[in-house]
Formats: C-alpha cells, sequence, structure tokens
C-alpha cells in the first residue's frame, strides 16, 4: 500500500492509504482506455490533456454523475452500490482480477479499523504436509499471499533449489525474483515472471493491507529494487491460477513446467501449488533426473549449485 514508509502503522490512519490507492488505481486504468476504445467521440484530438478518458467520460459510460465520480476516485467510498462499481468496472474495461481490487480499495477505505499486529507465521496443516508428501512425481508447494513458501515437497524443495538457496525463512518467491541475482537465470521469462510476481502482490495489498509482513517486505523490495518499484508504480492486478513456467535449473537444465494452483480450504490466505510435465517430454526426463539428485542428497538447501544468493536479504524473526 502507499504507507509502506509507516510500516508499524504508528499514528497512521490507513484508510487514508486505501484513499490514495483508488486515486492511482483509477486514474491508471483510466489512462489506458481512449475514448474510440470506449465507443465516444474523441474531442480535442491531439490538444486533449488527459491520457486516455476523462472522468467526466468515465462517468457518463457508467451512467453516473461527474461529481459522484470525481469524489469516488478521490476516496469517498461511502456507501457505493453494487450497481455504480459493475457500471465503472465496464467503463473501465475491468477483468476480474481489476474489478476485485476495485471492491476490496473501496471496503478499505470505507472501514474504520486500526493497524493488526504482525500476524503469527503461519502454519501449513499436517493434512496438507502429508498431501503434498504423497505427491512424489509432481513439485508441489504451499504459498501464502505474500508468495512465502510455507511447506513444499521433496521434489518441490529440489526444483525451488535456488530459492531456498536464501537463508531467510520462510524461502520468499518474491524476494527471490527482485533480490536474487541468479532469478533472471532460473526464469527464463524473467520480465512476465516479475510483472506477474508484483500483480499477485498488488492484489493481496489490497485484500489485507494490515498485514505487516507484507508491507514490510513491499517496502524493502521498493527500497532495493528498481525492478519492482517501476513495476508497483504501474498498479496492476492479476489472478494467476494456472500457466506455464520456463526455467533452468542449475542440475537439469531447461524444463517447460505447466502449473496449477489451488486454494486451500479454511486457509483462505494459503494456495497449492503444482508443476508437472508433458509425458514422455524432455521436462519429463528433467523432472525424473531431478528427483533421481533429490534423493541422494540429504540437504537440497546446500547442495544446490548456487551460492552467492546467500548474500540477498537479512534473516526474518518470528514472533
Amino acid at each position: 500500500m502507499t504507507g509502506i514508509n509507516d510500516p508499524y502503522g504508528t499514528n497512521h490512519d490507513i484508510r487514508g492509504d486505501f484513499r490514495a490507492e483508488i486515486r492511482e488505481f483509477l486514474g491508471t486504468r483510466r489512462a489506458r482506455v481512449t475514448p474510440e476504445q470506449a465507443g465516444l467521440p474523441s474531442y480535442g484530438g491531439d490538444r486533449r490533456r488527459v491520457t486516455g478518458l476523462r472522468r467526466e467520460e468515465v462517468a457518463l459510460l457508467a451512467g453516473i454523475s461527474s461529481e459522484y465520480y470525481t469524489r469516488l476516485e478521490r476516496g469517498n467510498a461511502t456507501g457505493v452500490s453494487e450497481s455504480v462499481i459493475e457500471g465503472i468496472a465496464q467503463a473501465l474495461k475491468l477483468d476480474e482480477a481489476e474489478r476485485a481490487h476495485l471492491v476490496d480499495l473501496l471496503r478499505g477505505a470505507g472501514t474504520a479499523r486500526p493497524p493488526r499486529r504482525r500476524p503469527a507465521q503461519q502454519r501449513v496443516r499436517p493434512a496438507v504436509r502429508r498431501v503434498l508428501d504423497s505427491m512424489t512425481g509432481t513439485p508441489a508447494f504451499v504459498m501464502s499471499g505474500r508468495l512465502d513458501v510455507l511447506a513444499a515437497n521433496l521434489l518441490g524443495r529440489a526444483l525451488f533449489s535456488p530459492v531456498y538457496a536464501d537463508p531467510v525463512r520462510p524461502p520468499n518467491n518474491a524476494r527471490f525474483v527482485f533480490l536474487d541475482p541468479h532469478a533472471s537465470e532460473f526464469f527464463r521469462d524473467w520480465d512476465e515472471v516479475a510483472n506477474d510476481t508484483v500483480a499477485m502482490l498488488r492484489a493481496e495489498a489490497g485484500r489485507d493491507a494490515y498485514d505487516r509482513r507484507l508491507t514490510d517486505m513491499i517496502g524493502e523490495l521498493s527500497t532495493r529494487s528498481e525492478e519492482f518499484r517501476r513495476r508497483w508504480a504501474a498498479h496492476n492486478v492479476r489472478i494467476h491460477t494456472t500457466g506455464a513456467k520456463r526455467l533452468h535449473h542449475p542440475v537439469v537444465g531447461d524444463l517447460d513446467l505447466p502449473f496449477e494452483t489451488f486454494p486451500l480450504g479454511g486457509d483462505p490466505s494459503q494456495f497449492l501449488l503444482t508443476y508437472t510435465a508433458e509425458p514422455a517430454s524432455r521436462s519429463q526426463d528433467a523432472l525424473n533426473l531431478l528427483a533421481s539428485w533429490a534423493a541422494t542428497n540429504d540437504d537440497i538447501d546446500e547442495s544446490a549449485p548456487v551460492s552467492d544468493s546467500k548474500t540477498a536479504g537479512t534473516a526474518e524473526t518470528s514472533d
């Protein structure tokens, strides 16, 4: 959120952060939609001072008054109806993730709630750990909304051995992507992964801006990574439940692995992430080789051929 410079919430009204987020989010969404795309005449031509839609044009498309939309974009989120949200979503061509993010921001701006204390470290239920361990041929992980790797099976730890090389626990995928120099080698489509990572964190921050671990991490990444700062300023959000990753593992080389994510019942901030390979493919052969390598290494974290990544970051203390 905007208040990352006040990570401990001292004398800080976090609703102001939500109001600023609403303004910046809606402003960036307006900027990407042209009058022509919205089916409106473009008055002023090259003399238009606004990139994309003006506020009054959004209001017209959403079926609300210009004054009301202006107040809403400035963060006055009291009593916003479902029909208004739907009208704005259609006017700005918001996708499912963006619409959900807007709802989260509006809810946060209209809720009087003091910041929470730092939450206790998340725990993975024993039954979920047993499910992970039973998936012997599939790299599998339990991830948190802030992209902590909370648990992994043996093949998952082998696949993510470069991530586990960071001594900070729990390992965090966002910190690896932006603070570890090996990330651009591990993720062959690093730029796409970086965009997705920030978009997922932005959505999580909208859902729970009171998570001090999340705001602390966003502050660290913003301070240490220009690549993160630039993407964070774009206010993009994304639902990232399926796709494919192109990896280069330091032991077995290139892998092309489709992935799926599954929410965990009873733990809304956790999800199960699995990778698979096409049968009889080179990637499947590489996974088989990786499983053999993992079985012969007692300590995957230390045996992975990645050494200097351990200089990234400082250890996180538990509560």
